[in-house]
């Protein structure tokens, strides 16, 4: 007689726009989320239970048998399948390419091996309590009949003192061997099978530091509480200096008193070090950070504290990236989103491609937690939720320490060439500014949106320009050791400095931030000067970040990094190098990025009872960006950014997705993209009705090929009505079905709301 058998649907780790189907014996006791292995095509994956008793829609005799049922891994939560679900709807990817990214292959081994060893431990606890059981009774036993012996010669007319004496005191050593013995079985019972892992005890609990609030905070603080209680999610617009961390800290605080966890998401690695070191002052050893500079071993312990937290009590805050969003969250009672506008909460592949600020969205309404929202220069996206009603918008327009916001001052360099004020990528009212602000022992910041020594190496002779042979790029030159490289693959090289083509010496073209620090260190000789970019990331950063943070830097030169979330008390004079690099982008979007960031750095200086001052170098100096910002008219710059969206039809008032062409062949990338394009413009046009331009023709991106790819974008811009979801899901469609027939699967990649 066959057996009988019970069918589930498990997620694997692949894109798979469907759940495979698998089989265990119906006696077998399982559930969504639990771990299992299957073999899929040949291959064993690691899955999850997605749903239980399926009916099969093939032949069961074809259906597969789950391979193993892994009890000794902790199960998935349903809150975290539900995220998942949600993420590959939103974003049109699988469910398995959000699992993956959940749970990526190293961390499962990882799991699988701790697994093990726990397993082993217990094997070994379990012998040990077996053997102190078994010894205890073997005393016990030997305790009787010394005790009955000893009635015996106390009864005896011929007792002789000496066996009496010796007997009692055989009896107290049993007694304290045996005492010992249950202690020791007592606590073996009662550790647990993390004993050490690394995942015990905190040592430390709250501080009790006390979190003060001025008037204008302990107002938005309130207001805070009464949009929670209505169930929407706050937008806090606060100027630069205003003081929204110690409000997140007041509500983090409420949260953990009411036995809730908080995450607490930010921006850039950089900022999450500063922030926990603030943080623990606070909270002590219940916060915990997650991202991708910590070693494998200790993110996976952050995970396992937060999945337990839920049985063993413990409460924590979790600082961390994006990638936080996908811990196994339990206790979730608020979500803090901070520098929301910031680009680097969206992923750009590998899918899913997703912003974790929308994605935190979907995590605190699964929860059904708060969820709150900061910047002194919110997303446009974020300003139009709230317009809305979406989100409330709450306003906080006083600096903490009440400084004036940073005075700005413009500096024309075409005009400054003109007469001789220039000196190198220097203008000479700049160098004066540094000098007297150094002379008062203050700091300086200098941002430079381009790392390396020289962007661009040409030949002065030929024209020639270094490109990378994968990528349709300059090759950057870097110093100390002299090499070139490509900041879209890596490909890097020896500098040779003779033209390939006529042998004259190569130069380079314009200044990174490695020259800009060479040509600081020849003017200030005798300043303490720092770099923090790309090229100084991990246990550098964090030294070069403490230097300048407690005065052991005078001068800070940096890339965008330097313009988020820090705060450096001695900081007065910010300036901005090229700011025209920040404008010249081919994205709608340019000028509010670039307005974002500029204001942002302008918010670094100043920030305590002496006004900052903020210079900006272009050669644009009439530039909307730079006028608005010098005038303070931040909500009339949104005003007009808002109307010029509305006009042309951009976020936020549609929805965007680029699909993007790839192929080693320029002649078939161009063929394929013109084909897609034609196919969505039939099929959405019938669909969408009032909007012919739904589709955009093919057109080339600012760098059209990278590692050997040509690319070619495709725009989609979708209403954002009733029939936008409906939309998305037939573009998905018609592309998956495209990629069949045109045999081109894995060639097209979808970016929903790009950035």
């Amino acid at each position: 007689m066959p057996e009988k058998k019970k069918y589930v649907s498990v997620i694997l780790p692949l894109k798979l726009d469907w759940l495979p189907c698998y089989s265990v014996p119906a006696e077998e006791e399982i559930r969504s989320g639990d771990r299992v292995k299957v073999v899929f095509a040949n291959k064993s994956y690691s899955g999850i239970i997605a749903g239980c008793d399926i009916r099969p829609d093939t032949d069961p005799a074809r259906i597969k048998d789950v391979t193993y049922v892994d009890r000794n891994l902790s199960p998935v939560t349903q809150e975290e399948i539900r995220l998942w679900k949600m993420v590959a709807d939103y974003y049109l990817c699988s469910v398995g390419e959000v699992f993956k990214a959940a749970y990526p292959a190293l961390k499962i081994s990882q799991e699988e091996a701790l697994a093990r060893r726990l397993e082993s431990e217990r094997a070994r606890r379990r012998k040990t309590i077996e053997g102190i059981r078994l010894k205890i009774a073997r005393l016990e036993d030997n305790l009787y009949k010394k005790k009955k012996k000893l009635e015996e010669s106390e009864k005896s007319s011929r007792k002789k003192e000496k066996t009496v004496a010796r007997l009692i005191e055989d009896i107290g050593k049993i007694n304290e061997m045996i005492i010992g013995l249950k202690g020791r079985l007592e606590e073996i019972s009662e550790a647990g099978p993390e004993s050490g892992t690394g995942i015990g005890p905190e040592d430390r609990e709250d501080q009790g530091t006390e979190i003060r609030l001025t008037e204008a905070q302990e107002t938005t603080y309130r207001q805070t509480l009464e949009a929670f209680g209505e169930g929407k999610p706050v937008l806090i617009k606060g100027v630069t200096g205003s003081g929204k961390t110690e409000i997140y800290l007041k509500l983090a605080r409420k949260a953990m008193s009411e036995g809730k966890n908080v995450l607490y998401l930010v921006p850039e690695i950089a900022v999450s070090r500063q922030l926990r070191e603030r943080l623990h002052v606070i909270f002590g050893d219940r916060v915990l950070t997650f991202h991708s500079e910590e070693t494998a071993a200790a993110r996976r312990n952050t995970a396992e504290k937060i999945r337990r937290s839920e049985s063993d009590g413990r409460r924590y805050i979790i600082i961390g990236t994006r990638s936080a969003i996908f811990l196994p969250h339990t206790c979730l009672g608020l979500i803090v989103v901070d520098e929301e506008h910031d680009s680097s909460y969206k992923q750009d592949s590998p899918a899913p491609r997703y912003n974790g600020r929308d994605v935190a969205v979907m995590l605190a309404t699964i929860h059904g937690c708060p969820l709150v929202m900061g910047s002194a220069t919110p997303s446009l996206e974020s300003v139009f939720n709230a317009g809305c009603g979406k989100y409330a918008m709450l306003n906080l327009d006083t600096r903490f320490y009440r400084a004036r916001e940073a005075a700005v001052e413009i500096i024309d360099t075409s005009a400054e060439r003109r007469k001789n004020g220039m000196t190198g990528s220097f203008s000479k009212k700049l160098v004066s500014m540094m000098e007297k602000t150094l002379q008062d022992g203050e700091q300086v910041l200098i941002l430079r949106a381009r790392r390396a020594f020289s962007p661009v190496l040409q030949c002065p002779e030929c024209g020639e320009i270094l490109k990378c042979p994968h990528c349709n790029v300059s090759l950057s030159l870097h110093k100390n050791p002299d090499r070139m490289m490509c900041h879209h693959c890596g490909y890097s090289a020896a500098f040779d400095p003779h033209c390939p083509k006529c042998g004259a010496v190569m130069h380079g073209l314009g200044s990174g931030t490695q020259k800009i620090e060479e040509e600081t260190q020849a003017l200030f000789p005798g300043a303490r000067i720092g770099r923090l970019d790309s090229d100084t990331s991990g246990p550098q950063a964090v030294d070069i970040i403490n230097k300048f943070n407690a005065g052991e830097t005078d001068i800070l030169i940096g890339t965008q990094i330097v313009s988020k979330g820090f705060d450096f008390p001695g900081l007065t004079l910010a300036a901005v190098i090229a700011a025209d690099s920040l404008l010249g982008v081919q994205d709608f979007r340019a000028d509010e990025k670039a307005f974002q960031i500029l204001e942002q750095l302008r918010g670094r200086c100043g920030r305590r009872e002496k006004q900052g001052v903020f210079m900006i170098q272009t050669n644009q100096p009439d530039h909307p960006v730079y006028r608005q910002l010098a005038e303070g008219n931040g909500d009339s710059f949104y005003r007009i950014l808002m109307s010029e969206r509305s006009e042309f039809g951009y976020p936020p008032f549609t929805r965007i997705m680029n699909l993007s062409i790839k192929d080693e062949d320029e002649t078939r990338v161009e063929l394929l993209s013109a084909r897609l394009s034609g196919v969505l413009k039939t099929v959405l046009s019938e669909t969408a009705g009032t909007m012919p331009d739904i589709v955009s023709d093919p057109f080339r991106p600012p760098v059209d090929r990278i590692s050997g790819n040509h690319i070619r974008i495709i725009r989609l811009t979708l209403k954002k009505d009733r029939h936008l979801h409906d939309m998305k899901r037939l573009a998905a469609r018609t592309v998956s079905e495209f990629e069949k027939k045109a045999r081109c699967q894995g060639h097209v990649t979808i970016d929903v709301d790009p950035y």
